[in-house]
């Protein structure tokens, strides 16, 4: 028996490595991202409880778990924060590890993708994008003055240049030029979205229309509804309920082939741990269903 989800003492014996990128330069309404990974460890190391419903174990007593924090890097410009990033998951894919990064604002997660782009071909690749948002504009110059092409409302097109497939579920408000992006056919973007008159779609269609063996799924927690996961910067009304959530990300991970991970935004909320709590449950079921084998 282990007395905490960090099995692991060091990176080189891990089978998983957490990696905590606190930054939140272009965050663009509530702030509080970047605290957020430290609130997600906090939740997993002592609050979440080791043994899972699913499969009857605790798996971290057979999954060898580590954690490592990239540091103060909210001081950094957009550029040398992704470099950093880059260079740090990179590092870790390098020594053959699963990398699961938390955020922090969604500009986080072209960091790992940028690394694994590096090891496995992008086009042989679709990222479950799981968000209320697009993250397809191609700056955020409508909405800063200070624009960037690296912001958070700009990771998907980002992403998506590099060679991505993007299925995107739970989409509930678009920019006007996002949606000419995603609704351009050569653009092959699939958007699941909610409300506005949209039946919520079967797992099994969500699953189809995924093309690819290979995927990478990344979760801002805006794409669940805010009644399960509040403390965010851009909470937007509806949104995917909870049990559906997990149900969806458990079947893709089981018969897709899971090659990376994030889950980003989380913006802790004074007197209220749900959001960080749902965080850290995603994050350790997730690692649980796709390194199940380990349980045999």
């Amino acid at each position: 028996m282990t007395d905490s989800i960090f099995s692991a003492k060091n990176i080189n014996e891990a089978d998983v490595v957490v990696v905590q990128a606190g930054y939140e330069k272009t965050t663009s309404s509530r702030k509080g991202t970047k605290n957020g990974p430290k609130a997600i460890i906090k939740m997993m190391d002592s609050k979440l409880e080791l043994f899972d419903r699913k499969y009857n174990i605790e798996p971290c007593s057979k999954i060898k778990i580590a954690q490592k924090d990239l540091g103060n890097i909210s001081s950094l410009s957009p550029e040398k924060a992704l470099l950093k990033i880059t260079t740090e998951c990179g590092k870790i894919l390098d020594k053959n590890k699963f990398v699961f990064l938390l955020g922090g604002e969604h500009s986080v997660s072209l960091g790992l993708l940028q690394a694994l782009s590096k090891k496995k071909n992008p086009k042989e690749v679709t990222i479950l994008h799981i968000d209320a948002h697009c993250d397809l504009r191609d700056t955020d110059a409508d909405y800063n003055d200070n624009h960037t092409n690296l912001a958070h409302s700009c990771v998907m097109r980002r992403a998506h240049e590099l060679g991505y497939s993007l299925v995107q579920v739970g989409i509930r408000t678009y920019f006007k030029d996002e949606y000419e992006y995603f609704s351009n056919p050569k653009n092959n973007i699939k958007v699941w979205q909610w409300g506005n008159g949209n039946k919520i779609p079967s797992i099994k269609k969500i699953l189809e229309s995924i093309k690819t063996k290979y995927v990478y799924i990344s979760i801002d927690v805006d794409g669940f509804d805010p009644a399960h996961m509040p403390g965010t910067g851009t909470a937007v009304q509806g949104g995917i309920e909870w049990w559906y959530g997990l149900e969806l990300i458990e079947n893709i991970i089981i018969k897709k082939k899971l090659i990376g991970a994030d889950i980003m935004e989380v913006a802790p909320m004074r007197d209220s741990i749900l959001t960080e709590y749902g965080a850290a449950q995603l994050c350790y079921s997730m690692i649980s269903h796709n390194f199940k084998d380990k349980f045999k």
